[in-house]
């Protein structure tokens, strides 16, 4: 499942020249690239540079290559990549030649090559791709935004039959291949000063991604009406308008719909380029909600094709959270040894180092710490002394009572959320969707427990250690966890319940022993069965979880009907 999110480069330009700083007024991005052929997902590969377009040499061309390409203009991917002009051979200049790329960079000119025009290449030797074009979208959900104050349809129709205009907008591609035309009233303009629209205004003229002309007039009416339908398809180009000409409100409201895009593609572009966007247009709260889901589905992200593509912010952003669900430490650390070896001389010393220091070397089992002292790593040999004491200050967590260990900074002994086998356990059948109750007399009647069955496939018992150190790892606590669906089972056990389904997780055993010293602070994961899709991570309060409905959530519930249940046990120390 794809999404297609468009990388939006907009670039405004008029009589006046304040609109953007300086960095966003290049007559054309340097380093852009564009395909020509017959469909807008595939062609020959063009770049721009130093005032004029190019192509590129096939030398070397390959998938890799095709993929930087791709994610460059806003595809998920490439499909193929072409060689010997199948698409036609271009003229000019010929900018690059014995491309190098990863894979993971984020523009073609970030690759390594030759140099610009340094080539012995004709155009019979230009480079294509096809790109994945990314348009099966499963959700089309629509929401209205409304910040009217009056006089809006009559605005609207204003807009709508442009009588008395006396401003033109030229919306132009990048590429100058398309152009739309609309004609405005200054008047309107004006109440948005980010614009800068004075009375000697006469035209305005936008470069816009041609994937988003169809959105350019609906969000023009809306600077009359303050009205707007926004869909998941349309959000991020309404969402990238709005930036450009300031206006802050829509900024905001469409940003809501991001919410809805961020569990739908489970090949997690998307996730990443949202991030990214984010970071460009300073929406901190965007940033953080794609940061959230990608940590509940960290061990997801990991195994994906995308995770060599994530950038070192967002790397640094995630290894700095607590809500990560992993393995275990040891598997993030593994994970970005990888990560690191794949991005090779992209990154410095300096950043390697700082991602390592985020590794909670605290927290990997004693017996895996020993194992790694034999390692030969990327990361141990860049960085060996730093990598030794993180292994050193392991040691001192398992062998040394806490009160020793306090001048460690707290996130190094504070658990990210470990679904080990020894932690957690998981309950595989959704019985929301196969038990059958309903509600009589102000009670809901559990039919599937009144038969007798039904009750054991939600409830099981199962123990962990009391804590991950040494001192207490062989100390073991039980647990029961189980899901309530009515009330009457509630009543049954002597608890209050006020909403359903219901999670609980209590402890038997030795767990007061540790009361004084081991907190425990568990979690419930919430992950959609056919699609491995965490939707949901919720905390226990008095050993009890409510399971959110979609009004509740941050994030909409993907499969409502088909998810399973997995409870984690977190203990800290006090």
């Amino acid at each position: 499942m794809y999404l297609l999110w468009p990388l939006l480069f907009l670039h405004v330009s008029a009589a006046r020249l304040n609109l953007f700083d300086d960095g966003l007024k290049q007559a054309k991005q340097e380093g852009r690239v564009r395909l020509v052929g017959d469909q807008p997902s595939s062609g020959r590969v063009e770049i721009y540079h130093d005032g004029q377009w190019g192509t590129v040499c096939d030398d070397d061309w390959d998938m890799a290559e095709a993929q930087v390409v791709c994610r460059q203009l806003g595809f998920p991917g490439a499909k193929l990549f072409t060689l010997g002009g199948r698409y036609g051979e271009g003229s000019g200049k010929i900018w690059l030649d014995d491309m190098k790329c990863q894979g993971s960079e984020s523009s073609l000119s970030e690759c390594s090559f030759k140099g610009w025009g340094v080539t012995d290449c004709s155009h019979k030797e230009d480079a294509g791709v096809v790109c994945e074009t990314g348009t099966n979208i499963t959700s089309n959900r629509q929401f209205s935004v409304d910040n009217s104050l009056g006089l809006s349809d009559d605005l609207g129709l204003l807009f709508d039959s442009g009588d008395g205009c006396d401003f033109r907008i030229k919306v132009k591609d990048d590429s100058e291949e398309s152009e739309l035309t609309f004609c405005v009233h200054r008047m309107i303009l004006m109440f948005y000063p980010e614009l800068n629209i004075t009375d000697n205004s006469r035209n305005l003229t936008v470069d816009v991604s041609q994937t988003c002309h169809p959105h350019v007039s609906a969000f023009l009416r809306y600077l009359y009406t303050r009205k707007i339908d926004v869909s998941v398809t349309s959000a991020q180009c309404l969402h990238q308008l709005a930036f450009t000409f300031g206006v802050k409100k829509l900024m905001e409201d469409v940003g809501r719909a991001f919410t809805l895009l961020i569990p739908e593609d489970n090949t997690f572009q998307t996730q990443v380029s949202m991030f990214e966007y984010g970071v460009r247009t300073g929406d901190l709260v965007l940033q953080e909600n794609v940061l959230q889901y990608l940590s509940w589905n960290c061990e997801f992200l990991i195994s994906s094709p995308v995770w060599s593509s994530v950038s070192f912010h967002m790397m640094d952003a995630l290894l700095q959270r607590s809500d990560l669900v992993v393995k275990d430490e040891a598997f993030l650390l593994e994970a970005l040894e990888r990560w690191i070896q794949d991005k090779g001389d992209e990154l410095s010393s300096d950043q390697q180092a700082s991602l390592l220091n985020h590794i909670r070397f605290l927290l990997i089992p004693v017996d895996r710490l020993y194992e790694m002292q034999f390692s030969s790593s990327v990361l141990r040999r860049n960085h060996e002394k730093l990598y030794l004491t993180g292994l050193l200050r392991g040691f001192q967590f398992n062998a040394l009572p806490f009160s020793k260990i306090r001048n460690n900074t707290i996130s190094e002994y504070l658990p990210r959320i470990y679904t080990g086998d020894e932690w957690s356990v998981i309950f595989n059948a959704t019985t929301v969707k196969n038990s059958r109750y309903e509600y009589r007399n102000g009670y809901n009647i559990d039919y599937n427990y009144n038969r007798g069955y039904g009750q054991n496939n939600r409830m099981q018992s199962f123990s962990t250690p009391a804590h991950p150190s040494a001192l207490y790892r062989e100390q073991k606590v039980f647990w029961q966890a189980q899901v309530i669906l009515s009330r009457q089972e509630c009543s049954n056990y002597g608890i209050s319940c006020y909403s359903f389904p219901v999670a609980r997780i209590i402890a038997s055993g030795n767990q007061n022993m540790y009361t004084s010293i081991i907190r425990y602070s568990n979690r419930l994961i919430l992950t959609c069965k056919n699609e491995n899709n965490v939707f949901q991570v919720q905390d226990f309060k008095n050993s009890m979880a409510v399971i959110p409905n979609n009004s509740s959530m941050g994030l909409p519930n993907p499969c409502p009907d088909d998810y399973s249940f997995r409870f984690v046990v977190r203990p800290e120390y006090i």
